[in-house]
């Protein structure tokens, strides 16, 4: 009944169902210079704010909240009719500027997802679905989180011709997930993962609460981003040294945490010594009720 219930739900949400469970996943592929999809960038005032065009068809922005160092990042398909678009990350406080840009551009916002439930700032999902009527909002359903979609490993999120591929990552915490954009014809390339806080750009996420833990952190990203073709391009949910962008391949060589041996990298997350987040006793308990989902029942079951 649950399968049979989570396609209806998968029909609404208009997400594509998680293939049967696996134990890693691996995708090989031919390195793509990103020449041949036109990759540009083109800085758009403030910082972290960038623009990459693929084909005439991704449009991609980055966006940045200053108080938290959170990344948001709105992708849209801009060669279909509707200009379908969809908002990773949005923070409370820039719900106004984000939404802005989504009308000057002249997009339909369909989705406002999360990567996990976020201890340091407060998600901008449950405004945004006050603001802009039918936007659904998108969290994983291991998060325990309220949303309109709870998505599994290897659903689709669908926005136009384009989509995104959801990985697990927990470690950080247990609701992690990684957004991939798709493999194959017609989606762009290299491809894009918007890493959440599982990957930071040279480091990674404190695995010390919300049901961390080092060890499955180091193999959530080993076997789900690292995996992946080392040209991919990687987007973290913050960064706090002005860096915006790496790739797998820069960070299987260089990031300081993750290109240790497991063992070694468990030793190095547990002798951080870090402070108490300032934001987790608000964040947290604002973000499990705040993802915008009306009905806690309102789950993907797939696979």
């Amino acid at each position: 009944m649950l399968r049979a219930h989570g396609l209806a739900r998968a029909s609404l949400c208009g997400l594509s169902p998680a293939a049967p469970a696996r134990s890693a996943i691996s995708i090989s592929g031919t390195r793509t210079a990103a020449g041949r999809c036109g990759l540009r960038w083109q800085a758009m005032g403030g910082a972290g704010a960038h623009t990459t065009s693929c084909d005439k068809q991704l449009l991609f922005r980055q966006l940045f909240e200053e108080e938290s160092s959170t990344y948001t990042y709105l992708l849209a398909d801009v060669s279909h009719p509707d200009k379908p678009a969809v908002l990773i990350d949005p923070v409370d406080k820039t719900v106004d500027r984000d939404l802005s840009l989504v009308e000057e551009l002249g997009l339909k916002l369909i989705y406002a997802m999360n990567t996990h439930v976020h201890a340091d700032h407060v998600t901008g999902t449950g405004l945004i679905k006050g603001k802009v009527p039918g936007v659904k909002s998108v969290i994983s359903k291991a998060s325990n989180a309220r949303a309109d979609c709870l998505i599994k490993s290897g659903a689709k999120i669908h926005f136009g011709n384009l989509f995104l591929e959801v990985r697990a990552t927990p470690g950080h915490t247990q609701g992690c997930v990684t957004y991939v954009t798709g493999d194959g014809p017609g989606q762009p390339q290299p491809r894009m993962a918007f890493t959440g806080d599982a990957l930071l750009i040279r480091g990674c996420g404190r695995t010390d609460f919300q049901g961390g833990s080092s060890l499955q952190l180091y193999q959530s990203v080993h076997s789900q981003i690292f995996t992946l073709p080392k040209d991919t391009l990687v987007y973290p949910a913050h960064d706090y040294k002005g860096f915006t962008v790496s790739s797998v391949g820069e960070e299987l060589l260089y990031n300081p945490r993750l290109s240790k041996d497991e063992k070694t990298f468990k030793s190095i997350m547990e002798n951080l010594n870090l402070s108490y987040p300032k934001m987790i006793d608000v964040a947290v308990p604002a973000n499990m009720a705040k993802s915008g989902g009306k009905n806690p029942a309102s789950r993907l079951y797939a696979g």
